[in-house]
């Protein structure tokens, strides 16, 4: 009798124990520094990233010019201020609106970023928890296309022999 009341609540903390290591696993990219010369190192190792090989390298071009538009009007706040305390208000709205979309379009398109879903294992009916980063996924999805070229090129071969 005893046993089957514990077994929700148990249920419950495995639930929640679960979903906080999803939530654990999104890390988010800062775009942030208090002065000019913090800023300008933050914006040159954001822009590195997003050429080929870099963390941001999947950021699409009109994303790009997007990053870049707002990293060179927060510079030009930085040049013009020196440092976030020193702004106006107004201007730090302006500071933060722009810090805003360049995290959404890194986080989004970051490739450490770790993406996990609930699967449920071939024979079992217990939910597993599966992690993987964006860059593994898209070294997968690039295989399994390899794979299914290879394939149709095995299946029909150039010569019609």
């Amino acid at each position: 009798m005893k046993q089957r009341l514990w077994l929700p609540i148990v249920a419950a903390m495995v639930i929640l124990v679960q979903v906080a290591a999803v939530q654990a696993k999104e890390a988010k990219p800062d775009v942030k520094a208090n002065t000019k010369d913090e800023f300008a190192a933050v914006a040159d190792h954001v822009r590195q990233q997003m050429a080929p090989g870099g963390r941001f390298e999947s950021v699409g071009k009109g994303d790009q010019d997007t990053v870049n538009r707002d990293l060179s009007d927060m510079q030009g706040l930085y040049d013009k201020f020196g440092t976030v305390d020193a702004m106006d208000q107004a201007s730090k709205v302006q500071l933060y609106n722009h810090q805003s979309e360049v995290n959404a379009i890194l986080t989004h398109n970051d490739a450490d970023r770790e993406i996990c879903e609930q699967v449920q294992p071939m024979g079992s009916h217990i939910p597993k928890t599966v992690c993987k980063t964006k860059r593994q996924l898209q070294e997968e999805e690039g295989m399994t296309q390899r794979y299914l070229q290879d394939s149709k090129q095995q299946q029909n071969p150039v010569g019609g022999h």
